[in-house]
């Protein structure tokens, strides 16, 4: 596992794009908005700072197969939390905690950040295995959006969670 930076923009784009067709319930963006994202877009999204940072795993081969984003949020009042989006690892690589590890090291690395107290995130309510290793990671839901996510004509609720650091 690393942090992601400009270098690795094609990889990440190629794995976004993958979770966009896999699972596009599970995300507020679309495969038909990303795919048209250039390189070059994707490579300023990619600069780690202490706003923005993404973290990918790698399999033996060097493989990108799995990544989650941190967002820190930049109002004066609201800078003190951000938020995890974007968590995918591919299908192959699922149930060998992959995931846990990559939000493990996420909650590691940006609990550093000064001032930064709180983290979100949200997650469809009927993926039961995400909600649980939230839940295990010690993230509380304290709310629920009805209708959050509209895809093919079929509503998703989804949790909102948080972690307090």
């Amino acid at each position: 596992m690393r942090v992601l930076d400009e270098k690795d923009a094609e990889m990440y784009q190629v794995l976004r794009l993958t979770a966009l067709t896999t699972n596009p319930e599970a995300f507020g963006s679309t495969y038909e908005r990303e795919m048209q994202f250039s390189i070059e877009e994707i490579k300023q999204r990619m600069v780690p700072s202490e706003k923005r940072t993404t973290l990918g795993a790698f399999d033996e081969s060097n493989v990108l197969i799995g990544i989650v984003t941190f967002i820190r949020e930049t109002s004066i009042k609201m800078q003190h939390k951000g938020q995890i989006i974007g968590l995918y690892i591919s299908a192959a690589s699922r149930g060998q905690g992959v995931a846990n590890c990559l939000l493990i090291e996420m909650i590691e690395l940006v609990r550093k950040w000064d001032g930064l107290e709180q983290i979100n995130l949200t997650v469809v309510s009927t993926n039961l295995p995400a909600k649980q290793l939230y839940s295990r990671l010690g993230f509380k839901v304290f709310g629920t959006e009805a209708k959050a996510i509209k895809y093919e004509n079929q509503y998703y609720d989804e949790k909102l969670m948080v972690l307090f650091l």
